[in-house]
Order: structure tokens, then C-alpha cells, then sequence
């Protein structure tokens, strides 16, 4: 492709994701999806909503087993820059429990989405007994690219994404909550990683999945790569996602109480700067990570000490960066109801690049 050609909107692309193109980041070996359902008892369901031009959005569920508020799970969430909205982040800060499965979507739908949420939760075993609720709901700003004003997504599209969660292969790219975000220069979305590494005498998991969509300039592999460089159009000024929110979720069944989820949430947001984010004043940089093990109770498993959290530290780092690169490989071209049209990030000449 020549590196001032623009790519076709109408070409079929076939999404590719880092590792499959010899992009994996760090030494520690994935799960099996490299995804955050390699986590046992996660489960994740998205409903896309595409109606062009005007609407491109969705809704992303991030389910943890028996999750509820009967039965909450460690947490601990961190704020890098605090331009977004983080639904239920106080009572996460200040009990380190989460009670909700984890939902994140578009800014101006984040409210009839937690809405939502509290419905279903009450509705099932474990919030049968519910007399209060903290949902906890993500977002970020899809307005280039979708009719943001409309909010689109309603209680029907939360409960599709709910109901249909699985643990299998996450759908990446342009799709759920991502379908309408861009990156870096680039059109952007959801991407997801795991890794897996032995941390105190036992193996654990690490999954992370981001909702991408934050100002920067890309780098791969420690080279910054311009959206020129690899054929793609420059962004138009002042039309960068300045508004969005990178949102970054992780699971872990690592025995962490909720303050060194605290810490691990901290690396998340960390990470984004790997992959070149500018952390600008309207981009809201967000790290929430829970553990899929109770703790506090008779079964439950001893914290891991915290200067034996090194190995874990460096996994978040390298997930998230990978997970980044996976949400621009795998997007697809969107036109907005504005004309503008972003593009994800081409392979082939992607690698030419870098040699």
C-alpha cells in the first residue's frame, strides 16, 4: 500500500490480532482464548448497535460468576485522570468490593445502562434479598462516529449482552461498546489478553479487556508509528477522541485483597503509555481490577505477599499492551453521521514497517 494511498471502506478486512501476526508482547504465555474469559468464571457478551450512518455503539458485559451483592468479589479501581464517568468507583474506593457484573458503553447511555443493571441483578438469586445496589458501569465518548445524543442503547440491548455472556473467544474490534471508538489515530474498540504465570507456589490467571479509545500516537514494539506511515488518513484537527475514556478492566484468581487490586489497577493505567497515550485533559484513563476469589471467608485463599507481586505487576503491563494492539488490528472501517470515517490499523504494512 502506498503510504499516502487511502484504504478502501468497501475492502473486506480480515481482522488479525497481534500475536497471530508475531506482535505478542512479553515472555509469559497466554490462556487459551488470550482473552479475559481465560479466567475461570468470567464471561463476557456484547450488543452492537449498527444503523448507519447515525448510530454505531453498543453495550460490553464483563460477568463474573455468582457475582452479587450477597456475594461481592475484591476490588480495587484506579483513576489516572478522572475525565469520564466510572459508575459506583466510591463504594469500590472505599469497601474494595465489587457486587455487579462489570458493564461499559457510550458516555451519554450510562445511565439508563446502570439503570438496567440494577433491574437484572435484582432479578436474579443473588440479588434476591437486595435493599441496596452499587452497578458498576464504564464509558466512553462514541460522538465522531455515532449519534451520541440519541442514546441508543437500552435496557434490551444490557439484557442481550447479560443474558448472552460466555466464557468462549471474545469478540475484539468494532463491536459492543467499541464499536464506535477510535485510538491513536486509528478506528479502535474493544481488545482483550490473559496471561498465565506461577505466582506463590501456585499457577494463576491474568485477563484484561479495554474499551480503547484515548489521544496519543501509537507506538509498537518501542517505534511510533503515525497513521500516514502505514496508509491511513490522519485524523482531521481537533477531531481526536479528546472526549473519550480508556477504560481497562481485569480479572485475576490470584488471591489479591483489595488494595493490591488497587496496585494492579494502577499498572493497568500504567500501560496505556507503552502504546503511546497522551493522557490529554479530556481523556478519562481508568483501571478497575477485581479477584474471581472471595476473600475473608473460611475457604477462602491466603493474599499473596505483596513483594511477590512483581511477576503479576509486569503481566498487566504487558496484557494491556497487547490488548490495545489487538482493538486497533481488529476494528473495522466506520463512516460516522459527520462524514468522518475512521480506520483500523492495517497489518501488512504495519509489519513492512517494522521490518
Amino acid at each position: 500500500m502506498h503510504p499516502h494511498s487511502m484504504p478502501d471502506p468497501s475492502r473486506t478486512i480480515v481482522p488479525r490480532r497481534a500475536r497471530e501476526l508475531g506482535l505478542g508482547i512479553g515472555e509469559l504465555p497466554t490462556g487459551t482464548y488470550n482473552a479475559i474469559t481465560d479466567v475461570p468464571g468470567i464471561r463476557v457478551g456484547h450488543t452492537t448497535l449498527i444503523r448507519p450512518p447515525r448510530v454505531h455503539s453498543g453495550v460490553t458485559a464483563i460477568v463474573p460468576d455468582g457475582v452479587g451483592p450477597a456475594s461481592p468479589l475484591p476490588a480495587g479501581v484506579f483513576t489516572g485522570n478522572g475525565y469520564g464517568k466510572l459508575l459506583g468507583t466510591t463504594q469500590i474506593t472505599e469497601l474494595g468490593a465489587l457486587e455487579t457484573p462489570v458493564l461499559l458503553t457510550s458516555t451519554l447511555s450510562a445511565f439508563r445502562v446502570a439503570d438496567a443493571l440494577v433491574g437484572w441483578i435484582l432479578e436474579q438469586p443473588e440479588g434476591a434479598d437486595a435493599r441496596s445496589l452499587n452497578p458498576v458501569v464504564g464509558e466512553c465518548n462514541d460522538g465522531l462516529l455515532s449519534d451520541i445524543r440519541s442514546r441508543p442503547v437500552r435496557e434490551e440491548h444490557v439484557r442481550a449482552a447479560l443474558g448472552t455472556a460466555s466464557a468462549e473467544p471474545v469478540a475484539e474490534g468494532s463491536v459492543g461498546a467499541g464499536t464506535g471508538m477510535t485510538a491513536l489515530g486509528f478506528k479502535a474498540g474493544i481488545g482483550t489478553s490473559s496471561r498465565r504465570l506461577p505466582l506463590a507456589g501456585q499457577e494463576v490467571t491474568l485477563g484484561v479487556l479495554v474499551q480503547a479509545n484515548f489521544a496519543g500516537t501509537l507506538r509498537v514494539l518501542g517505534r511510533t508509528i503515525a497513521p500516514a506511515d502505514v496508509g491511513v488518513p490522519a485524523e482531521e484537527p481537533g477531531l481526536g477522541p479528546e472526549a473519550g475514556s480508556c477504560m481497562i478492566v481485569v480479572a485475576t484468581d490470584a488471591p489479591l485483597d483489595a488494595r493490591q487490586l488497587t496496585r494492579l489497577a494502577r499498572r493497568a493505567v500504567y500501560a496505556l503509555a507503552r502504546v503511546g497515550a497522551g493522557y490529554s485533559h479530556g481523556s478519562g484513563d481508568y483501571g478497575l481490577a477485581f479477584g474471581t476469589r472471595p476473600l475473608g471467608t473460611p475457604a477462602g485463599p491466603t493474599v499473596v505477599p505483596d513483594a511477590g507481586l512483581d511477576p503479576l505487576f509486569g503481566a498487566v503491563l504487558d496484557a494491556v499492551e497487547e490488548a490495545v494492539l489487538n482493538s486497533l488490528l481488529t476494528a473495522t472501517v466506520v463512516t460516522g453521521p459527520y462524514g468522518h470515517t475512521r480506520y483500523p490499523l492495517p497489518a501488512a504494512p504495519l509489519l513492512a514497517l517494522l521490518g
